[in-house]
């Protein structure tokens, strides 16, 4: 039923790793292969192509289904139905910025400093054109095809790139002096499948199991048993999602506990639940969380 293309390159992984989670796992011959199938009946085509197409592709109903960043999907102006973030940026849970940035010598401290003919390299023109429009600057911008940092100062004055925590301009002697947009990874939708009534239940489903596994990440299901004169000091530093869950063992005066709590710190959350009177505490994974 669905035409689902994927990314190809950074945010590979991150997607491979999401849609496995979401027992939608991704088949194919070799990482380098660009067709490949998902075993669920509501999906009938996967393809992979670089994330800076996808938003083009989908608004344009070649596929029905897509995985791309905000700054792609700016970059396109492609009008496509975002389902939400499912992601960081190029990597991981990291956020992504589109930044200017200058030599770090340059008196230039904003956007608005930038005097006219200003020569601009960048991977993204059309969201570089758009924001020195709107702050009133005259420049002369050219796409970049890789290593937009090595053509300062020589080739160009500025340039437009994105970044994680900005290290890696700062190595290259650059400063940022202005932020045009924040990224994550999303989800999106072609308008004309999203309001197809058959093709919209098939998204929700396929979008209801990725939201799953991503609120499964950094979580665990704790389950323990306390005596019920010491149900209380276990409660008070039981965290959980909800109230947790309290039952009756079969025989005796204990009861049985289950939570959800975040990974980290559960290695100091297991000691003092044992020091209030917890025992047989399980700690077990979970794949997904479906509210």
């Amino acid at each position: 039923m669905l035409a689902v293309v994927l990314p190809k390159g950074s945010l590979e992984k991150q997607t491979l790793d999401l849609f496995g989670a979401a027992d939608l796992a991704v088949v194919r011959g070799s990482d380098r292969d660009y067709h490949a199938r998902i075993d669920d009946p509501r999906i009938d085509r996967v393809r992979f192509l670089r994330p800076q197409e996808i938003p083009t592709y989908v608004e344009q109903g070649i596929f029905d289904l897509g995985i791309s960043g905000r700054d792609w999907i700016h970059e396109t102006g492609a009008d496509v139905v975002s389902l939400g973030e499912i992601g960081g940026g190029r990597a991981g849970e990291a956020l992504v910025s589109v930044v200017l940035a200058v030599p770090k010598e340059s008196p230039w401290q904003s956007v608005t400093d930038l005097p006219d003919g200003v020569r601009i390299s960048t991977e993204m023109p059309e969201t570089t054109r758009r924001y020195l429009e709107e702050h009133g600057v005259k420049a002369k911008v050219f796409t970049s095809h890789g290593a937009t940092e090595a053509k300062i100062p020589d080739i160009v004055d500025a340039i437009v790139d994105l970044t994680e925590t900005g290290s890696s301009l700062r190595k290259a002697g650059l400063k940022v002096i202005a932020t045009l947009l924040t990224s994550r990874t999303e989800l999106i939708a072609n308008r004309e499948a999203y309001e197809d009534a058959g093709k919209r239940a098939a998204i929700d489903d396929v979008l209801l199991l990725l939201q799953g596994a991503l609120r499964a990440r950094g979580h665990v299901l704790l389950k323990l048993n306390v005596e019920a004169a010491a149900l209380d000091a276990v409660l008070a530093v039981l965290p959980a999602m909800a109230s947790p869950t309290v039952m009756h063992l079969a025989t005796g005066d204990a009861r049985a506990l289950e939570t959800v709590v975040p990974k980290k710190g559960v290695n100091e959350l297991i000691p003092a639940l044992r020091a209030a009177g917890a025992r047989d505490i399980l700690e077990l994974p979970i794949s997904k969380i479906v509210e």
